[in-house]
């Protein structure tokens, strides 16, 4: 028999198995197994400039260096998009370069006083030209970037953070890289952003994450770097030689003439390597006490490791006057200074590349011989 209690009694059953099975009909809708959300797409009245003023306490550094390198009007007129670096970033480079800079005894650097060219080349990497947003990163293997000025090569690659237990099932972020002017990704230097697509009215703005640190891993070498003294093929001029030309001859793009003209971008290049040298008769014998050798575009395998260091009065008789074993390029373009002790003013000067990294196949992008100078061997 069903009495009043009875009913009331199922009647609660009912009430919580109904809204049991809705809130689990809740919670999977809510997840769904992995966390898909959509772009931030926030749009800004006015000019990037304009929105970087209007975040204070983020931006300051930033706007300093737009500031004091006249960027202002690029970021008020030009259709760009601007990969942001909030305080932290610039505050965690200038910290690095000064705890260095301290042990060295030299005087501390900030942002008013830093090297103005290389202040320049650093930050233009995170203004590109055109607007970019995640919807133009969706390709496989992302977007090649061109920086406002000087043409520098930058990359941009949608991805997605973990969520849920799945992989890239997480919020949208953007990989972007330095690519150092290399096609192969294993050169590139890579940070990860924030905030994405705040939109102004003539750009795309994607946030940084704030452990990255200002210009990517440029920023100490570069404004900690002591360049190597007058370069004598240049201030002395003669004539240059090699033992071997590479096989497209001597106007090949990546003939030996462009192991002496000091520009990092080109090298000479062999292929069946095993062994080579160059050569440079001055126009008159002078002393060199330095020389310098820099790293080609790609594939470290290709870098010179072992080799010595001539001088000759005659082209027929030399006399080494400096020898290095193993030694390793650790980045790509990277310029090595090695001092010397000579006193001797040779009229050639001959470098021997005994021995490459690995493989069959060699790569120089410059050699120099260089005056002396009273720094202290590298």
């Amino acid at each position: 028999m069903i009495t009043p209690n009875n009913m009331n009694k199922r009647t609660q059953y009912a009430f919580f198995w109904v809204f049991l099975a809705l809130l689990l009909a809740g919670a999977c809708a809510k997840d769904g197994g992995y966390y898909d959300p959509t772009s931030i797409n926030k749009h800004f009245n006015g000019d990037t400039y304009a929105y970087l003023k209007s975040q204070p306490g983020v931006y300051d550094s930033l706007i300093q260096v737009i500031d004091r390198l006249e960027l202002a009007s690029t970021l008020r007129d030009s259709n760009i998009t601007l990969f942001a670096l909030t305080n932290e970033s610039f505050q965690l480079a200038i910290n690095n370069l000064n705890n260095i800079r301290f042990l060295a005894d030299k005087p501390s650097e900030y942002l008013s006083t830093i090297n103005y060219e290389h202040l320049d080349t650093m930050l233009t990497q995170y203004i590109i030209r055109g607007k970019y947003p995640t919807d133009s990163m969706l390709l496989q293997d992302g977007v090649g970037l061109t920086a406002v000025r000087y043409g520098y090569p930058m990359h941009a690659k949608l991805a997605h953070t973990t969520s849920s237990g799945f992989r890239e099932g997480g919020p949208a972020t953007i990989d972007f890289s330095d690519t150092k002017r290399s096609q192969f990704r294993r050169n590139w230097i890579t940070t990860t952003t924030g905030s994405i697509n705040v939109e102004t009215d003539n750009a795309f703005v994607h946030v940084v994450n704030s452990d990255h640190v200002f210009g990517f891993d440029d920023f100490i070498s570069r404004l900690t770097y002591m360049p190597p003294p007058p370069n004598l093929f240049f201030t002395v001029g003669g004539t240059w030689s090699t033992e071997r030309e590479n096989s497209g001859g001597p106007n090949a793009i990546e003939a030996a003439q462009f192991a002496f003209d000091s520009n990092r971008e080109t090298k000479f290049f062999l292929n069946d390597f095993n062994g080579v040298w160059l050569q440079f008769e001055l126009n008159e014998p002078t002393v060199a006490g330095a020389y310098t050798i820099t790293s080609a575009n790609d594939l470290p395998e290709r870098d010179p490791i072992d080799w010595n260091v001539q001088g000759s009065h005659d082209g027929e008789n030399w006399v080494t006057i400096d020898s290095r074993s193993g030694e390793i390029f650790e980045e790509r373009f990277q310029l090595k200074v090695y001092r010397i002790n000579n006193e001797v003013a040779y009229k050639f000067y001959r470098l021997n590349v005994l021995r490459n990294r690995s493989g069959g196949a060699f790569q120089v992008a410059d050699w120099t011989m260089n005056a002396p100078d009273n720094t202290q061997e590298q």
